[in-house]
């Protein structure tokens, strides 16, 4: 089945009466063109992928491409609020993006679901009860990077993230970790594609190390540029700088690189197996972390909804809180602030054949949460 056939799938509504009432109509509000879209085009795909093998007729999705752009997000939300009538928004990757949509979303009693955007704003005093996020809290998989670097010896690094919440979150989380000395710490403007500056900045500092937060193209961008300018210093990061769709554009400049992680395609549980297959199968291609948040979103939602009515949201909140479903994660729960307990990995770039992809070699973090739950008051 095409993607066509399986949106219109998922536009079909309940015929006849189910065991909990109302169905569910979800507005996705994601990357689809420009920079990025690789990112917003996995976590869609892998929410039809789930909604599909659920044979769950009851879910309406509409999908809209945000264009990587706060106002056109905005825009979106509000069509799908008053004009679609959606119970439940999901889908933004960008943190600036989320910070437009979330608050105002939520206030008005919809519930928000995010498979990547994880801004500490919304997991300390900004947190909200309709609020859950299925992938992290963004400071995680780069305290989970501080942590690989004391374990390396790394005494000196040059950090380096885009200049946005995300980015921000990515240096402070590293730093919270790390142990050693910065030789440097540089924010890049979001969607920059020339980092001879930073390079150049990297050679000069003394730096035993490189951390970096650059996803979707900009971390293509710098790491052909990296590899290209023969500075010869380590580098560690989040699995965002070396997701599937990354490896394959970046090549050999990757290879041996550790990044971090929550997710990996080598995962040994049944729903990962099941996933890492079907996806192949439905796609025809590797999925990437991207495509497992937005897979385990979908069966979050498809969890709660068999336990509750939307139209019941003290009973649809307390059944997405349970988080009773399968993770292609393994274990996972929630905080008391609706964000992931989860283990987070170390992975290593390797190729297998003619595909560049990530093995994981160690656990970071075990059963790790995030350091904003106790300014979040719910």
């Amino acid at each position: 089945m095409n993607l066509k056939s399986i949106l219109a799938a998922t536009a079909m509504t309940a015929l006849g009466a189910m065991a909990h009432a109302e169905g569910v109509k979800v507005g996705m509000i994601t990357t689809l063109s420009g920079g990025g879209a690789g990112l917003g085009i996995d976590v869609r795909d892998g929410f039809l992928l789930a909604v599909k093998m659920s044979g769950n007729s009851d879910i309406e999705v509409v999908v809209e491409d945000d264009q990587r752009k706060p106002d056109i997000a905005v825009q979106l939300a509000d069509k799908m609020i008053q004009s679609e009538k959606v119970d439940v928004l999901t889908g933004i990757i960008w943190s600036n993006l989320a910070m437009a949509v979330v608050p105002a979303a939520t206030a008005q009693g919809k519930f928000y679901l995010s498979p990547n955007a994880g801004p500490s704003a919304l997991a300390g005093k900004g947190c909200s009860p309709n609020y859950f996020n299925v992938a992290w809290q963004n400071d995680n998989l780069h305290e989970a990077a501080g942590g690989y670097a004391n374990s390396a010896g790394f005494k000196n690094s040059f950090i380096l993230a885009p200049n946005y919440p995300a980015g921000q979150d990515a240096l402070t989380g590293y730093k919270r970790i790390y142990e050693g000395e910065l030789a440097g710490e540089v924010f890049t403007q979001l969607g920059q594609t020339d980092y001879a500056a930073e390079i150049a900045q990297i050679r000069a500092s003394g730096a035993d190390s490189v951390f970096f937060f650059l996803p979707g193209g900009m971390g293509i961008s710098f790491l052909k540029q990296y590899a290209d300018s023969g500075v010869d210093l380590p580098v560690v990061g989040p699995a965002f700088s070396f997701d599937q769709g990354i490896l394959q554009a970046v090549g050999d400049a990757a290879l041996g690189i550790k990044n971090t992680s929550q997710w990996n395609k080598d995962l040994d549980n049944e729903a990962n197996v099941e996933f890492v297959a079907a996806f192949q199968e439905e796609y025809g291609r590797l999925p990437s972390l991207y495509a497992s948040q937005g897979y385990d979103t979908a069966n979050l939602l498809l969890s709660a909804m068999a336990k509750a009515d939307v139209a019941d949201a003290d009973a649809f909140r307390a059944a997405l809180k349970e988080a009773d479903f399968a993770s292609t994660r393994g274990d996972f729960a929630f905080a008391s602030n609706n964000h992931p307990i989860q283990d987070i990995y170390v992975r290593e770039v390797i190729k297998e054949g003619d595909v560049y992809t990530n093995k994981i070699i160690g656990t970071a973090l075990e059963d790790h949460s995030n350091v904003y739950v106790d300014e979040c008051e719910m």
